[in-house]
């Protein structure tokens, strides 16, 4: 096994992973410590925004390759064993769901329209 399929194979299941934390958090049977602990991780993880922006040399991914493993690995132990395999189980699910395109280019069409409307807000107050 190369270390490419490895490393396939790692993501995916971090994937996975971050999706069932998401599920977790908006269960009831969850405890609310793991709770708190699977939405900040999954938020983070799932946020385009990062702690360190990526842009800034060696820094700028040790969030990516370290702070959100060791954050999902510290959410999956506070979850109890049996909902996290339940939530793993719902994730790998969905993530077998097809996606849509047309979803894709209608979330870019409004995220052009904000971009449009606060460069145009801008250049008026100018």
């Amino acid at each position: 096994m190369t270390w490419l399929v490895k490393a396939k194979g790692w993501a995916k299941r971090l994937k996975r992973d971050v999706l069932a934390l998401w599920l977790a958090a908006r269960d009831r049977r969850v405890p609310w410590y793991a709770k708190l602990t699977a939405g900040s991780v999954a938020a983070y993880a799932l946020s385009p925004i990062d702690l360190i922006p990526d842009f800034i040399p060696v820094l700028g991914y040790l969030d990516d390759l370290l702070i959100v493993p060791l954050g999902i690995m510290l959410a999956v132990r506070l979850v109890p064993a049996p909902l996290i395999s339940e939530f793993r189980q719902e994730a790998e699910r969905w993530a077998e769901r097809p996606t849509s395109r047309t979803g894709l280019a209608f979330i870019i069409a409004i995220w052009i329209c904000c971009f449009v409307f606060a460069l145009r807000s801008l250049w008026e107050l100018t």
